[in-house]
Formats: C-alpha cells, structure tokens, sequence
C-alpha cells in the first residue's frame, strides 16, 4: 500500500475508485466498504483510493474539542495497510479546508487533484462546510464532473444484528464490555505508551506492574476496572498473557488515574522507558477498595487464575 500526504502539488494522472472519511478504529464497517471500494475497482481496472485526514475535523473547528480516539495515526494507518486499498491519501485537515463546501471538495480535491472516477460514501457519513448537504447533492455534483456516487449500506453484525460504527464501538469500550467492541472492531482495542515509574505497591504484594504514561494516550481509556489482557514489548516479539487495572487505587486512597499491568508468563525484566503495548480482550471485574492488602493480594492471585483460565479457554 502507498500513503500520500496530499498538498497543492500532489495531482493523479489516472482515473481511481475511491473513498473519504476518518476512518476511526478502521473497524468492520469501514473495512466492508473498503472491500467494496477494492471490488469496484479491479472490476474498473483502476486502483483503490482511501481518502482520510490526519487530525479529527471538529478538533480544528471546536479547540476545545477533545476526540475519543479508537486509534492513533500510526495504528490507523498499520490497519489499512492491513486491507487489499492500493493508496492512502492523508490529507492535512486545516480551517481552510473546513470552509470549501462539498461541491468545491468534490471538484478541487477529489476531481481535479485526485481523479476520482468513482466514489463511495458511507451510509452515514456526511463533508463539506458545515455538512449541510447529502448523499442527493453528492449524486448531482459527482453528475457535472463525471464522477459515479455511490452509497454503501451500513455493515451489520451476523451475530448481534447491529450496525457497526465507531460511535457504538466507543460506547462499548466506555462501558467495559471489550468482547463486543473487539468483535465489532474485528481485532483486539491496543493502547500503547512509555512505561514510567509507579508507586511500587505491586512489587510488594508480589506483582509488579509496568505504569503506562497517560499523558502519552490519546486513544478513550475503557472502563475502570481489572482487565485481561496481552502485552508487547516495543511493538516487536511476543504477546504476553496480563492483567490491567485502570482507577485509582483506592486501596491506597489514591485519586489519580493509573494504568498498571502485571505480565504473567514469568516475565521479570526491567521495561522501563520501553514502549508496552496493551491488547484488552475482558473485563473481568470492577475496581474495588480492599480493607487490606492481604485482602488485595488474595484477589490478584484470583485474577491472575481468571487470567490464565480465559486465555486457555480462548485458545481451545
């Protein structure tokens, strides 16, 4: 797959099927229109374009807007690598650009620099100033420059019977239930950051945690609670079984948010400032305030039972 960083010099010089959006998590829905977008063009023997933008638009528009991210840049693009899409154009999403409408998007950018032949718009999705416009408009302005507009119906999970969006995947992350959000995203939710120093209260209780820097996510944190998970080290090598809280730790009357993970599989060297990378797959219970830390260390050695006990039971 090539990735083009779109700018005034950057023009195509042959006819391409293509489609635009954020493209948030790249979860199911966005990779069946993918598919569709990939169909469309072999069928034309043209390549396949995916146009997306390289911030969230309303975090231009609103500065006080603070998107709940499913992916970073880096993890969004990995994944549509990951996809059959020839091209990736990223365009640098500015106030300037928030201000052409659609029909001049559609004519400047994806006619005239882009030459796209063919487009497919999400069943939801909406661009140009102010998005007052729709999928009729869209048709008509795509009629004057020769370009076909096509609406994908939304993908809709066998299983649960429900659309598939990354607001509802959002959703389900806020609430704790990882299973769904992880089969809706078609891939385990990964947030990854540094590893800095923490309070050392696991170490004595006989589980020592890497402390994740929050400061570094930009990604929404799921629910508070205690997680099964795997870990990677550097985003190279192994997958290790884990468990993660997200809270407090009230048990130590803490009131700053922490993320702590404890790598099972006898693992016992020192990562600090290395990167960890940390895959959750269950949420296995809610933060609770222990009335010791005998009490505390008993329900580790639990959750570490639950651990090992889910993965065994996923790899049946």
């Amino acid at each position: 797959m090539k990735t083009i960083f779109l700018d005034e010099h950057t023009h195509f010089d042959e006819p391409c099927v293509a489609t635009i959006g954020f493209f948030d998590g790249v979860h199911r829905g966005h990779q069946y229109l993918i598919r569709k977008v990939v169909e469309k063009a072999k069928q034309a023997g043209m390549p396949s374009v995916v146009v997306t933008f390289d911030q969230h638009p309303r975090a231009v528009l609103q500065k006080d807007y603070v998107p709940e991210l499913l992916t970073t840049n880096e993890q969004k693009f990995d994944l549509l690598a990951r996809t059959a899409v020839d091209c990736v154009v990223v365009l640098h999403f500015t106030p300037t650009m928030a201000a052409l409408t659609a029909q001049e998007f559609m004519a400047h950018i994806l006619h005239h620099q882009l030459k796209v032949h063919a487009l497919f718009i999400g069943y939801d999705h909406q661009f140009g100033y102010h998005r007052r416009e729709g999928f009729a408009d869209y048709v008509r302005y795509g009629q004057q420059l020769g370009m076909e507009v096509i609406r994908n119906d939304a993908y809709v999970d066998d299983e649960e019977g429900k659309q598939v969006s990354s607001s509802i995947i959002r959703k389900m992350i806020r609430e704790g239930e990882l299973p769904l959000a992880n089969r809706c995203l078609g891939y385990p939710y990964t947030l990854t950051s540094n590893v800095i120093g923490g309070f050392q209260e696991g170490r004595k209780l006989g589980f020592p945690t890497a402390n994740l820097d929050i400061e570094q996510i930009t990604q929404l944190l799921p629910a508070q609670g205690v997680y099964a998970v795997q870990a990677q080290i550097d985003k190279t090598g192994a997958w290790y079984r884990g468990m993660t809280s997200i809270g407090t730790r009230p048990t130590f009357h803490g009131t700053s948010l922490s993320i702590e993970t404890n790598l099972l599989d006898n693992y016992h060297a020192n990562i600090y400032q290395h990167q960890l990378s940390i895959a959750f797959y269950e949420r296995l219970r809610e933060e609770k305030c222990f009335s010791g830390v005998d009490d505390l260390r008993q329900q580790l050695v639990q959750d570490a039972e639950n651990v090992n006990m889910f993965f065994n039971q996923l790899n049946e």
